[in-house]
């Protein structure tokens, strides 16, 4: 495909406004309610397409293909992806390395200005990517309309943050030397993004390694190449040179681990389970011949959340956020609130109310904007039924445990709450991924903290708590990336809240901050005597 002329792209960011978070959409809005059931109309009429996978701009089909369906009606095909086996790997590194020479040299301002298109064209068309969330993963449209918000966040904010790299000088000028600093592109990468977020962590990995002038093989999860595949299509539109993104679908035991443990793959990102990320890790670090550099993993493994509730919080606040941590998207995200430890002076009155509250939550085709939906696939759906079975020989069931049926056959399971579990229990260890919260009692702030931290996770965390005594003692001593006070666990915002976390839940990475894009570039010194060259061209 032709290249776009990408510094025209958008020219309203000449001057560069400062960063703001794209604004959430107000559906009780009668104009923003009627714009997304038309796009949900639309959509509908396009699902069923077959996709091509995108290797160094060809289009590619393969005898084994991806299906992706609905969860919310298992029947119901999305779309048809081409399924890439390993022995594809080594066309799709080729394609990112011939790609790379010229991306790599492409200035700043321009790759930049690819995001900020990319970005606009995104916006432009909100309502028909949320439209396609919803029948992709099964989000709600509020859930929806934060995963394409926080992607044209990544996009703004990366752009951003690649023309301030650019601009880097060294902190001292030697004497009698011009002295540089220069940020640049590592090569070829591998991303390989979850289906939870399948919009906003997919396309934020892909644009901060594009931006930074590396070549990727985009490998999107089965439960959502779709998304992937009409993001790529985005950034054709915007102008993406051929090569620069490979679009390649498939199962992550073959062709995944091929791209892995290629010896020209520069760096790995990748955001799933700890399994998965301790065995890219394992990969990436063991050296192949022909391999010259020592490669980067960039991973976000999960998490075993928890907010701690004092008797001198605000009820009403802490049971509403514990529920929006738990509940919201269905539990389905590493940032959910998977353990609520309660001080036992409100231990009662807390596990009461909240009962009456999980009561009100209504769970149902994400299509009609209700709150909960189905988890992501049958697969998904079984693993939690197995974790709530574990639950009832370990604690004691407070409400839900069991699932819904639908004439379509939806992956549907109730909110479900455990109470006087022990902080040891597999329900308060282990990551479950879906609408399950284990509820803890505490005697004193001090074992809040120690239940709290008592995890090899360390993702986030919230406290609920009038007191700044304890706040600035959490502060201090509550183990995660990503902490909360008197707010929800879940709902990082790009700038303000940069993701990642400690322990098995990764490398800390810290997406959506300032010094993620320092995660796809290499540092290079340039100290140059003065006097000894001509300072105009010959």
């Amino acid at each position: 495909m032709a290249t776009a002329d990408l510094t025209s792209a958008a020219p309203e960011r000449t001057a560069l406004m400062p960063f703001v978070n794209e604004p959430f959409i107000d559906f009780t809005a009668a104009e923003n309610k009627r714009a997304m059931e038309a796009a949900l109309a639309n959509v509908e009429s396009m699902l069923g397409r077959e996709y091509d996978m995108v290797i160094g701009g060809r289009r590619l089909k393969t005898g084994d293909k991806i299906i992706s369906t609905n969860p919310a009606r298992p029947a119901q095909v999305v779309g048809i992806h081409q399924c890439a086996e390993a022995g594809l790997a080594e066309e799709a590194v080729a394609a990112a390395l011939a790609a790379f020479p010229a991306w790599s040299r492409t200035s700043a301002a321009e790759r930049a200005a690819l995001l900020f298109r990319a970005a606009d064209l995104i916006r432009q068309r909100k309502f028909e990517f949320c439209a396609w969330l919803i029948f992709e993963v099964g989000k709600n449209w509020t859930e929806a309309d934060a995963d394409v918000g926080e992607t044209i966040d990544f996009l703004e904010f990366y752009g951003r943050e690649a023309l301030r790299l650019d601009a880097t000088v060294p902190p001292i000028q030697f004497p009698g030397e011009r002295n540089q600093l220069r940020y640049i592109p590592l090569g070829v990468g591998a991303v390989i993004p979850p289906w939870n977020f399948p919009f906003a962590i997919m396309a934020g990995m892909t644009a901060a390694a594009i931006v930074c002038g590396n070549t990727v093989i985009l490998k999107p999860s089965v439960d959502a190449p779709t998304i992937a595949a009409r993001f790529l299509s985005i950034l054709e539109e915007a102008g993406l040179p051929d090569g620069v993104v490979n679009l390649c679908p498939g199962e992550g035991p073959d062709f995944g681990s091929a791209i892995v443990a290629h010896p020209q793959t520069r760096f790995i990102a990748f955001t799933g389970s700890k399994a998965v990320g301790l065995e890219i890790h394992e990969s990436a670090a063991r050296t192949r011949p022909g391999q010259k550099f020592i490669k980067r993993t960039i991973l976000e493994m999960g998490g075993k959340d928890a907010i701690i509730v004092e008797a001198d919080a605000n009820l009403d606040a802490a049971i509403e956020g514990v529920v929006a941590s738990a509940f919201g998207f269905n539990g389905q995200k590493c940032s959910a609130c998977s353990r609520a430890i309660i001080n036992a002076g409100i231990y009662d009155i807390f596990c009461d109310r909240l009962r009456e509250r999980i009561r009100q939550i209504e769970t149902g085709d994400p299509t009609k904007n209700i709150y909960t939906g189905p988890v992501i696939s049958e697969k998904a759906f079984k693993k939690v039924l197995d974790y709530i079975e574990i639950g009832k020989t370990e604690a004691r069931l407070l409400s839900g445990g069991e699932t819904i049926k639908t004439p379509d056959g939806g992956y549907y399971i109730q909110p479900t709450v455990f109470v006087d579990v022990s902080p040891t229990a597999r329900i308060a260890q282990e990551e479950i991924f879906g609408p399950v919260l284990a509820v803890i009692k505490s005697e004193s702030f001090e074992q809040s903290l120690a239940i709290a931290n008592n995890t090899e996770y360390g993702l986030t965390g919230s406290v609920f708590s009038s007191s700044r005594e304890k706040l600035d003692r959490a502060r201090e001593e509550f183990h995660v990336g990503n902490l909360y006070f008197n707010r929800k666990s879940t709902g990082a915002m790009v700038g303000a809240h940069p993701f990642g976390g400690f322990n098995m839940s990764g490398t800390d990475s810290k997406a959506g901050g300032p010094d993620y894009l320092l995660l796809f570039t290499q540092a290079k010194s340039i100290g140059e005597k003065i006097g000894y060259a001509s300072e105009t061209a010959e």
